[in-house]
């Protein structure tokens, strides 16, 4: 099930911290709850993905990204994903969320996240490739910035790892192919 209690929290609690910039870190302080976990008590790698969410949205509320979307009566749709797991986060353990749009292109936004634990570890990382929608699709990303009051500010560059992935994106056959049987 969806964490909305969790994301409401999330909500509210980062109504108080102060407006970020479009390139600002996000940071959000998690638990990992007995309904989070797999049967090897430790934290579901599905539920990473949803628990982001508590990190990306409120940035999104931040940033003044939510409230063009509310104004313009747009969406928001992931295009893909990349994650590495690389430490285990168990059951009741803290983490500390990071999250920041690293750059854009045209047409969609790169969102960099990670869990950290007490220790400092990163247990994992993802990058989102995200896209604003309105009914005739997706909306570039300039014209996103502009609404949000950042006309004119151009995207970082883009680094060569989110650059790889996205060359390894374009050599994946789509549709994937279909078991002949």
């Amino acid at each position: 099930m969806y964490p909305l209690i969790r994301m409401a929290h999330s909500m509210w609690t980062a109504r108080k911290a102060p407006d970020m910039g479009l390139l600002d870190t996000y940071v959000s302080h998690h638990r990992c709850w007995p309904w989070d976990i797999d049967m090897w008590m430790e934290l579901n790698n599905g539920r990473t993905l949803t628990l982001y969410d508590l990190g990306r949205i409120p940035l999104a509320q931040k940033n003044g990204l939510l409230d063009v979307i509310r104004k313009e009566r747009w969406g928001l749709t992931m295009a893909g994903v990349v994650v590495r797991y690389r430490r285990r986060i168990r059951t009741f353990e803290k983490i500390e969320m990071r999250s920041r749009l690293i750059c854009w292109d045209a047409r969609f936004f790169y969102i960099e996240q990670s869990m950290w634990k007490a220790d400092g570890e990163c247990a994992n990382h993802a990058v989102y490739r995200s896209a604003v929608t309105d009914r005739n699709g997706i909306v570039a990303a300039d014209r996103v910035a502009d609404a949000m009051g950042f006309a004119g500010v151009t995207s970082p560059e883009m680094p060569v790892w989110v650059a790889r992935w996205l060359e390894a994106e374009e050599a994946r056959p789509w549709p994937p192919m279909q078991d002949a049987t």
